[in-house]
């Protein structure tokens, strides 16, 4: 791997999701890099005009709704995150980087969701 902070790079990625700032999120990709979100049925998308496909009308919502970051971690191979929309859609999204330290992949799913106040399951 190359030297630099992949925490910082996905920190940058969690801002860019948090003021809807398209051109920058997408900044943060390798121009062959690929997202596979499997939060709604399996769907891949790979290089930068699919992932503007993909995040552009997200991170409309995302701003409007609220993005929270809720857990950060490295990993052996990169950075695992998790993250809330509108307070309650938890998202696990796990970064794998290129040598030349962009976002090579993202794999995100849904996460464990937290039960509503007072459930006692």
């Amino acid at each position: 791997m190359g030297d630099f902070d992949q925490m910082g790079i996905v920190v940058d990625w969690v801002d860019a999701c948090r003021k809807g700032d398209l051109a920058t999120l997408l900044d943060l990709y390798a121009d062959d890099a690929q997202l596979e979100c499997t939060c709604n049925g399996t769907r891949r998308y790979r290089g930068r005009g699919e992932l503007e496909t993909y995040w552009g009308p997200r991170l409309n919502a995302f701003s409007s709704a609220g993005f929270g970051l809720e857990e950060i971690n490295p990993v052996p191979h990169g950075v695992d995150l998790e993250y809330t929309v509108a307070g309650s859609l938890r998202i696990h999204a796990s970064f794998r980087f290129s040598r030349e330290g962009k976002i090579h992949s993202t794999l995100c799913e849904p996460a464990q969701q937290n039960p509503p106040d007072g459930c006692a399951c």
